[in-house]
């Protein structure tokens, strides 16, 4: 039987893509590949089980261009293989999440290709940031995920004793690794963008009693750490505009049909 966590993963359907879900694996990542190799003038040359994984031919104007390519499920996993940045083109992966990746490499996400665009984090508000610039501020520069891509859609929720979600922002920039500020270390920041203010916000009570968004992972870890929350939109996104209606517009783009 399949553990809840794949369930939860395979929610991503492909509606005009060869697979029926989003891919898992790098398998995946390699299947989808050939159906948009053509969409970039690629030759495949050859697949091979040794780094890189694929080396192609690029036409330009004049001739071809050769193209080394390793395959990723998350671009961050090119880091971690240890792999020779020298040695490589292009990474082909499912999800970018590595912000730092060296200058010389062209990283192509494909899941912008297939039709599935923003993804919705719930982001904590803590302490103090709850008063200083949450009230008022519209563009602030904000610690996020790795995960977290330009365009994205962040829930803002305040934490205890609030327990709300009361403001909508989107990511506006490309993440970029600096001081953490209210801790020893580098994070992950980019400018967000308030979308809209929720006036009846959404509490924790609210999305504990909620007959689906009870199950989610980020009530079972008591609304902790980096929250990704786009399975869960339509559900997120009925419940705000029912209790804000005058939202509704300032989400539109946002729409739950339109995540893919």
């Amino acid at each position: 039987m399949r553990s809840r966590k794949s369930i939860e993963e395979r929610a991503e359907t492909l509606d005009h893509g060869p697979l029926q879900y989003a891919p898992l694996n790098e398998l995946g990542v390699v299947f989808l590949f050939s159906s948009v190799a053509p969409r970039f003038r690629l030759r495949v040359e050859r697949i091979q089980a040794a780094y890189p994984d694929c080396v192609a031919y690029q036409k330009t104007g004049f001739g071809e261009k050769r193209i080394r390519i390793e395959f990723e499920y998350r671009s961050s996993s090119f880091r971690a293989h240890k792999h020779d940045a020298k040695n490589c083109d292009w990474i082909v992966c499912w999800e970018h999440d590595w912000p730092d990746v060296p200058d010389n490499i062209q990283v192509v996400e494909l899941r912008r290709h297939f039709g599935l665009g923003f993804k919705v984090w719930i982001q904590g508000v803590i302490g103090r940031e709850q008063q200083e610039w949450t009230s008022t501020a519209n563009v602030a520069k904000w610690a996020l995920s790795n995960r977290t891509s330009p365009g994205d859609l962040l829930l803002m929720y305040y934490t205890s004793p609030a327990c709300r979600i009361h403001d909508v922002f989107t990511l506006t920039t490309t993440l970029r690794r600096g001081h953490a500020g209210w801790r020893d270390g580098e994070c992950y920041h980019g400018t967000i963008k308030r979308v809209c203010r929720l006036e009846s916000p959404i509490f924790l009570d609210d999305l504990r009693s909620h007959r689906v968004i009870k199950t989610s992972s980020f009530i079972r870890c008591n609304m902790q750490g980096n929250l990704h929350a786009t399975e869960y939109w339509p559900y997120l996104y009925e419940m705000i505009v029912k209790r804000n209606p005058g939202v509704r517009a300032k989400l539109l783009k946002y729409a739950p049909e339109r995540l893919g």
